[in-house]
C-alpha cells in the first residue's frame, strides 16, 4: 500500500483507471468501426459502378443488335421485292404487278438506314430490277455493301 493512501483512494485510482481504460479502448474501436464502414461504403459503391456499367454495355450492345437486326429486315426487303419486280411473282408464287411506288417504298427505308455506298449500291440493283442495267451484278454489289454495312461496329 502507499503510504498515507486509503483503501478508498486505492480503489477510486483502480476504478478511474478501469473507466479512463475503457473510454480509451471505445474510443479506438468506435474509430476502426467508422474507418470499415467507410471502407465498406467505398466497396458497395464501387461494386455498385461496376453493375451498373456492366448493365449499361448489356444495354448498349442490344440496342446495336436490334438496330441491326432493323437494318438486315430492311435490306432483306428490298432484295426481295426487286426480285419480285423483276420477275412479276408475289411472295405466295401468285402473279403479280409490284409497283414502283412499293419498289421506291423500300428503297426509301434503305435510304434511312444508309450508309451511303449501301444506298447507291441498292439505286443501282433498283435501276437492275427494272432492267436499265445488269441485275446480276448490282445484286451483288447490293448484297457486298449490305454485309459490309452489317459487320461494321
Amino acid at each position: 500500500m502507499i503510504p498515507g493512501m486509503s483503501e478508498w483512494g486505492i480503489a477510486l485510482i483502480a476504478a478511474g483507471s478501469a473507466i479512463l481504460g475503457s473510454i480509451v479502448t471505445g474510443f479506438f474501436a468506435w474509430k476502426a468501426g467508422h474507418r470499415q464502414a467507410a471502407a465498406a461504403e467505398a466497396a458497395g459503391q464501387a461494386q455498385a459502378a461496376a453493375l451498373i456499367s456492366t448493365v449499361q454495355a448489356t444495354l448498349d450492345e442490344q440496342r446495336r443488335a436490334r438496330a441491326l437486326d432493323h437494318r438486315r429486315e430492311v435490306y432483306s426487303q428490298l432484295i426481295d421485292i426487286c426480285n419480285r419486280r423483276r420477275h412479276a411473282v408475289g411472295p405466295d408464287g401468285d402473279e403479280t404487278v409490284v409497283s414502283p411506288y412499293d419498289v421506291e417504298a423500300v428503297l426509301s427505308r434503305v435510304a434511312l438506314e444508309g450508309p451511303a455506298n449501301v444506298v447507291q449500291a441498292a439505286r443501282e440493283f433498283v435501276r437492275g430490277a427494272e432492267g436499265f442495267s445488269d441485275f446480276w451484278d448490282t445484286e451483288d454489289d447490293y448484297i457486298s455493301a449490305a454485309r459490309q454495312a452489317l459487320s461494321m461496329p
